[in-house]
């Protein structure tokens, strides 16, 4: 299984971030996926992926949240980071709209996100995509992109049948699958039961959102088992199908995964 979705550079790991790499494979967690969130992040994300080769793999990209007055100066860094030759990005992330909390900075949010767009278009790398409290300005900005031929994941899908519908008429695009599967109070369950397994992925989020029965507590990759395990008893399914399934999906997403 691979964990599509992971900041475990993040310094809530700084005292066993080792510890967490040799959990997440003993686990079975063969790759870890990690998008960027801002400026500081880029380092510590790079580092990671320089001690554990061939198993974690950088984004790059500034998060909704971390969009704030510099944004433009910090995405024409970002930028020149990718069209670096040789660079190590796979793909665009993390990339959204979110105005759950605050939309301050919604104008500036809406822009950002379209750039980054721009840029997964014109270098043909994948985009991981956060939205929250903002769906419809999400499927607006991406309905225009439709001939791109662009490819990705919304990250961190908890939403409805016809949400998911309106999502995946996007035809690169995958759902990402995490801990919310788990949840007792989460409808999740109805909507991937229906959904062509080959439009999903597994991931974390971590440290956020951990699973039952690790519900409360710091999110970590090997927790993706647990994810698994109930995705696989909801499809009626075994996990080495499912894992089988989910794992080409991301080759086919990430196509600058190596083991392809």
């Amino acid at each position: 299984m691979i964990d599509t979705h992971s900041h475990i550079y993040d310094p809530e790991f700084d005292i066993d971030r080792d510890l967490a790499v040799e959990r997440a494979r003993r686990a079975g967690v063969e790759k870890i996926l990690l998008p960027n969130i801002n400026r500081d992040s880029i380092a510590p994300m790079l580092e990671l992926c320089r001690k554990y080769p061939d198993y974690c793999y950088p984004m790059m990209g500034l998060h909704p949240e971390d969009v704030k007055a510099d944004y433009e100066q910090v995405l024409d860094e970002m930028h020149t980071l990718l069209l670096a030759q040789g660079n190590p990005y796979i793909a665009i992330g993390e990339v959204g709209l979110d105005f759950y909390w605050d939309d301050t900075f919604r104008s500036q949010q809406l822009d950002a996100f379209e750039r980054q767009v721009d840029w997964a278009a014109a270098l043909d790398l994948p985009l991981m995509i956060h939205s929250r409290s903002a769906h419809r300005e999400l499927v607006d900005i991406m309905q225009r992109y439709k001939s791109k031929a662009l490819r990705g994941v919304f990250h961190c899908f908890g939403g409805t049948l016809d949400e998911a519908t309106e999502l995946l008429q996007f035809e690169g695009f995958v759902l990402g699958i995490g801990g919310i599967l788990t949840f007792k109070k989460s409808a999740l369950a109805d909507v991937v039961r229906v959904l062509p397994l080959e439009r999903i992925v597994l991931e974390t989020d971590s440290p956020y959102l951990a699973p039952v029965p690790h519900r409360g507590c710091r999110n970590e990759s090997a927790y993706l088992a647990d994810t698994l395990s109930r995705l696989a008893l909801v499809r009626n399914m075994t996990q080495e199908e499912v894992t089988k399934i989910t794992n080409a999906t991301v080759y086919r997403i990430f196509s600058k995964l190596s083991g392809t």
